[in-house]
């Protein structure tokens, strides 16, 4: 009787067998993912947990045409042929998904998340992936071999069910018994691709992940990267809240419209005949802990960074006690910095409210009689920022094509290989293309070379020596390109009367405990110098968004403009305020803490004291309700705008 069950069940339990084997095969890529990634993230019995959660939702989406063309009852199917091809289907599937998994573990440094569809339109417009991804084989490639020892298993592993089942029962049974076993499983697998039984669960997405964690950041350890992606497949990106049934009650709490006079700072006020120039720089992975200047409590006061030349412009510029970036992508630092509008959910230039009427700095500097150029030393059409630039008001733009037609410089073989023009050939180009603009002028450039996979020239390996990180050589080749670009404009006429803004996109990777944090993962500098003016460190909190707003009121810009951001010369202390999105949650820094927001409740309230965000203190902040109400008004703006197309004044 027990061999002859076997033979009748084997398709049922070769299935079972199987599942389990990739129930497995998640769990080793998680432990991987977190072990690649440890000094940023917690392994629980609740990630255990919740992990499994996710995992069964994966691997049934997966793998549900494998189970129905086992299970199915047709008689014919009993063939070696047939099953030699379900296996081959069960590891080419299966194969794929541990790939994702394990090339996640590597790219979760830069986003703090896991992955989504979006990836895919971020990088449409690049030609070097396969150079990238030939980079990253080598510099991984135990990665490599953990997938053909764990392939390796399962081809060995896998249950082929027996054909004998075939020879004692007769078709009817045969058909009824392969029935019932797929009506038995189906209930099974809706439930593990919702997440839950009943009728009141809905299907569970990325935001459930933080039911099992503590810090934000540790979702992407509960999650998978294939039901990242399943789930984010031709979603709607921004749902509108209903925290506020009253417009007039959010538009009380906080607005995005920025009324005449309102952002004019009391301390630069400009006369229409003067109108200063703006250059802003926004540096690639540049972020704080990198810069000495903005870290003299880093190693009992020893720290000193890698960046001498940036230190040195701090030292006559502008600063402040915080300062954060908006997103953890680059393609999230140009709407920041330039347009005023944070990412939210997904990167704003991937959502189809990229489409929406729009503009920036430059387009409202434009429509004032500045010049606008905005400079990218990669191939047009690189990281879709042309289009952006020239969607938000940049009246040209350059980049290694146009470097390279440029006689006064060098051609292309100042091409790093991978990414965009060397950083200080562009620079010193940038520097050129300036001067050959007319005032008053606004230009942007965006810079590369501090970019995976973190080369430098040639002729500089031995000069600026690896640090702790990868990275540490790049930015100290970066420092000293800023470091000459800023020897070559002090000597040009128009310097005196510029405004200059250095910043990074986002910020990169870290080996302080601090900057490891959910918060400390977004803190970039936000430097402005004024030749002439006086240095100073203000006790303020500033942010990407404000870049925009605040260099409106240095200008002494009187007329309505879109913004979610301030103006920090024009703003109270107590009234600065930073936020961003990471992994389903909102941070919200003001008052001295940060407030971590669902979408439904809070969550956390840390102390910025608090540095490694080891005290929970919700419901023991007094401010905790209003910046709630607070952090509410501003997504809800966000939301109702992005879905309505009501980004302009």
């Amino acid at each position: 009787m027990k061999n002859l069950l076997n033979k009748i069940y084997s398709p049922a339990v070769a299935v079972a067998w199987n599942l389990m084997l990739v129930y497995v095969v998640y769990q080793i890529a998680r432990v991987e993912y977190y072990l690649e990634n440890s000094s940023y993230l917690n392994y629980t019995i609740e990630t255990f947990r919740g992990g499994f959660v996710f995992d069964t939702s994966a691997i049934f989406y997966t793998n549900a045409l494998y189970i129905v063309m086992m299970l199915f009852p047709w008689y014919g199917k009993e063939t070696r042929t047939y099953q030699q091809i379900c296996k081959w289907l069960f590891l080419v599937v299966n194969g794929l998904t541990l790939t994702i998994n394990l090339a996640d573990s590597v790219y979760f440094k830069y986003t703090m998340r896991r992955t989504t569809t979006t990836v895919f339109n971020e990088f449409s417009n690049e030609g070097n992936l396969g150079s990238i991804f030939g980079t990253e084989l080598l510099n991984h490639w135990y990665l490599v071999v953990l997938f053909v020892v764990i392939m390796l298993l399962l081809w060995k592993l896998y249950a082929m069910p027996q054909l004998e089942a075939k020879k004692i029962l007769h078709r009817w049974k045969y058909g009824l018994i392969c029935l019932a076993a797929m009506l038995t499983l189906t209930p099974f697998a809706i439930a593990g691709m919702r997440g839950g039984w009943t009728t009141a669960v809905r299907p569970i997405t990325i935001s459930n992940a933080h039911q099992y964690v503590e810090q934000p950041t540790d979702a992407a350890l509960v999650l998978n990267t294939p039901f990242s992606l399943i789930r984010t497949i031709g979603k709607a990106v921004f749902s509108v809240p209903n925290y506020f049934d009253n417009p007039e009650e959010m538009e009380a709490v906080f607005s995005p419209i920025h009324e005449p006079n309102d952002s004019v700072s009391t301390t630069h006020h400009l006369t229409p005949t003067t109108p200063k120039n703006v250059v802003i720089l926004i540096v690639e992975s540049f972020g704080r802990e990198y810069i000495g200047a903005l870290n003299k409590s880093l190693e009992n006061g020893q720290y000193k960074g890698y960046t001498p030349h940036v230190d040195s412009l701090i030292a006559k510029s502008t600063t402040f006690k915080y300062s954060y970036c908006n997103g953890r992508k680059s393609i999230d630092g140009m709407p920041s910095i330039l347009s005023s509008i944070p990412m939210f959910i997904e990167p704003f230039v991937l959502t189809p409210s990229s489409m929406n009427n729009v503009t920036g700095i430059a387009g409202i500097l434009g429509e004032e009689g500045y010049e606008t150029a905005f400079f990218h030393g990669a191939q047009r059409n690189s990281m879709g920022f042309q289009a952006f630039a020239r969607k938000t008001g940049f009246q040209n733009y350059y980049g290694r094509e146009d470097f390279c037609e440029d006689g006064r410089f060098g051609d292309d073989s100042e091409f790093d290989g991978m990414w965009a023009i060397w950083d200080e050939p562009f620079l010193q180009y940038f520097a050129a293309k300036i001067s050959d603009l007319k005032e008053p002028f606004m230009t942007a450039v965006f810079t590369a070379t501090s970019h995976h996979p973190y080369a430098i020239p040639e002729k500089y390996e031995g000069v600026y020596p690896d640090g702790n990180l990868v990275n540490h050589k790049c930015m100290r080749y970066t420092d000293m390109a800023i470091g000459k670009f800023f020897q070559k404009v002090s000597r040009e006429p128009w310097f005196q009367n510029t405004i200059f803004v250095l910043t990074s996109d986002h910020t990169s990777h870290s080996d302080h405990a601090f900057y490891q944090t959910t918060l400390g993962g977004f803190c970039s500098p936000i430097v402005i110098y004024e030749p002439g003016q006086e240095p100073q460190v203000i006790d303020k909190i500033a942010q990407q968004i404000d870049i925009m707003p605040t260099v409106l009121g240095m200008l002494g810009y009187n007329k309505r403009f879109f913004s979610f951001g301030i103006d920090l010369f024009n703003t109270p202390a107590e009234d600065t305020w930073a936020v961003n999105y990471l992994n389903g949650v909102y941070q919200y820094v003001k008052h001295g803490h940060v407030l971590q927001f669902d979408g439904t409740k809070t969550t956390a309230v840390y102390s910025l004291e608090d540095s490694l965000m080891q005290h929970n203190l919700v419901g023991k902040v007094p401010q905790q309700p209003q910046m709630e109400r607070e952090v509410k008004a501003i997504v809800q703006q966000y939301m109702e705008r992005m879905t309505q197309n009501r980004l302009m004044p």
